[in-house]
């Protein structure tokens, strides 16, 4: 929740700053996103010993 008080009040005050470069922040977004959001994908390729175990 912090952090997007902080973030409300940064775009606040430098919103003339982003607004006039909006194509460039999404360019930027797109490689973070993809390589922050695929984080949950990688355990689906294992075979799941754990679940013969009994848990």
């Amino acid at each position: 929740m912090l952090a997007a008080i902080a973030l409300f009040f940064l775009l606040r005050e430098h919103w003339a700053h982003v607004s006039g470069n909006w194509v460039y922040l999404i360019l930027l977004l797109c490689p973070l996103m993809h390589l922050f959001g695929h984080g949950g994908h990688h355990d689906g390729h294992r075979s799941n010993d754990t679940d013969s175990e009994g848990r």
